[in-house]
């Protein structure tokens, strides 16, 4: 599914995130499998904090989502996984983005 974001602001909070080296880890990450917060910091070398900072700016911007994994044990907690395959950038049309989303595999949804 295609979807284009005009809107300046929307467009400014996606670059901004982009061009972020701790969210681009992050999104490399959940490219595969979803992934709690603490995986995503061993995966990405980050410090909890940091990834919880990150993993608010990505679900913000929709670019990823936010799900609840089921313990046996009871103790559910957050899992993450990217939301869009692919972002281009149109600078003629005044930086519009063209969002591709992407739907989550079997091992994402668990």
């Amino acid at each position: 599914e295609e979807t284009t974001v005009a809107d300046a602001d929307e467009v400014q909070a996606i670059l901004y995130a982009l061009q972020d080296d701790g969210c681009r880890a992050v999104l490399d990450a959940t490219g595969e499998a979803s992934m709690s917060a603490s995986e995503l910091a061993d995966a990405c070398d980050l410090p909890l904090s940091t990834t919880y900072r990150k993993l608010d700016t990505l679900t913000e911007t929709g670019l990823l989502a936010e799900r609840t994994r089921l313990c046996p044990d009871g103790k559910h907690t957050s899992e993450y996984v990217r939301t869009v395959e692919e972002i281009l950038v149109d600078a003629d049309a005044g930086f519009e983005l063209t969002v591709t989303r992407r739907e989550p595999t079997e091992r994402e949804v668990r």
